[in-house]
């Protein structure tokens, strides 16, 4: 169980605008050769160059044409993670099957859970924007049925702004402060007793995978200290 003020994502995570019509999303790319980069004992790993710069910077021009809302909670105090963004939450299955076809799906293709294949990303794609002084306290982030037999059991996290790869892991060396575009922002990841187990700084176009439900690690998205950060969002779902 999460902590006072560290509880689970509950159905409110839904909550926020719906957009009312399809964006002109960027045309996707199919991916070869991914490179995985997993953190040892953990099911976390990422992936580098995911979305190439002009897909990332399309997927943000077309999120702010559709219009963000703010996303709060009511905080620690009454049982909510603390929450400071801006978000869109939009259903398109043909998004969601057209990045999941462009490489996820090779990505899982021998992970299996409770004895589940994975089948495809939730076709309720969320975008987050996250300015300077906003965070996302210390959460959990739930499995959702999301019908036809489909669960979900992994988070999909790819980050639309940032800077470039930190080294191995993508953890951020506290003194580098070479991108002029975004500081801070961290995504955050606790093992027991609170020990950080992983820190991955926001990279444009790079995809941060993790598993979630009764297995997902408390984590956080640490304060924007410079710019914006953007992050597309859905989640991998198993049949």
């Amino acid at each position: 169980m999460a902590e006072a003020g560290t509880k689970k994502r509950k159905m409110g995570e839904r909550r926020g605008n719906s957009a009312a019509t399809a964006p002109k999303w960027p045309l996707i790319k199919p991916k070869q050769n991914l490179q995985i980069t997993r953190l040892k004992d953990t099911d976390l790993f990422t992936v580098q160059n995911f979305f190439t710069p002009a897909e990332s910077k399309a997927f943000v021009k077309a999120a702010e044409s559709v219009g963000f809302v703010h996303q709060g909670s009511l905080g620690p105090t009454k049982g909510e993670a603390y929450r400071d963004n801006d978000r869109i939450s939009v259903n398109d299955p043909v998004l969601a099957d057209t990045i999941w076809e462009s490489g996820l799906n090779q990505l899982f293709s021998d992970v299996k859970i409770r004895g589940k294949v994975a089948v495809g990303l939730n076709p309720n794609i969320r975008f987050y924007r996250y300015k300077v002084g906003q965070r996302f306290g210390r959460h959990i982030d739930e499995s959702v049925d999301i019908g036809e037999g489909k669960r979900t059991h992994y988070t999909l996290l790819i980050y639309l702004s940032g800077g470039t790869p930190k080294g191995k892991n993508n953890v951020k060396n506290p003194k580098d402060s070479s991108s002029d575009h975004l500081l801070g922002g961290e995504t955050v990841f606790y093992g027991s007793r609170n020990g950080v187990v992983a820190e991955v700084a926001p990279t444009e176009g790079m995809a941060l995978l993790h598993i979630h439900g009764d297995k997902c690690m408390l984590h956080e998205a640490r304060n924007v200290t410079k710019g914006v950060k953007y992050v597309f969002r859905s989640d991998v779902a198993f049949a």
